[in-house]
């Protein structure tokens, strides 16, 4: 509500201007902590596409070889399966994998530098904690 005074100058009282500030501070009390949950999310769904990838490049290489591939691939790293010099994998920045080799299939664990998840999946029946096949969050799958 504009008051005018005796001068003619517009403005807010003291009390408007307050109430404004205070609706902004709720609806930002609000908001930050949804942006935070948002971006580890993000951050969570980039390491299970790393670990989805991952478990392509691993059949490939099983189809080839005939055996899984052991490997550590550093954040944003690449890893050459079949060691011909080309990268078989290639990781997202900042999401650090490690895949366990097993006869009858393979443990990959992926995890995002600012992110306190970590994901798995297991595809060996004989090695598995979980359901084969699903990633999970946690080391034990």
């Amino acid at each position: 509500m504009r008051r005018t005074t005796k001068s003619g100058a517009e403005g807010f009282t003291l009390i408007e201007l307050l109430i404004v500030v205070v609706i902004i501070g709720i609806l930002a009390a609000i908001a930050i902590p949804q942006f935070t949950s948002t971006k580890e999310k993000a951050f969570d769904a980039a390491a299970q596409s790393d670990i989805r990838n991952m478990m392509t490049a691993e059949e490939a290489h099983f189809f080839n070889n005939q055996a899984y591939a052991a490997v550590s691939v550093a954040a944003g790293g690449g890893a050459d399966l079949d060691g011909d010099g080309t990268r078989d994998f290639q990781a997202s920045t900042n999401i650090a994998l490690t895949v366990t080799a097993y006869t009858d299939g393979y443990k990959i664990t992926a995890k995002h530098a600012s992110s306190p998840n970590t994901w798995c999946v297991n595809s060996s029946s004989g090695n598995a904690d979980e359901a084969v096949g699903q990633i999970v969050e946690g080391t034990d799958c």
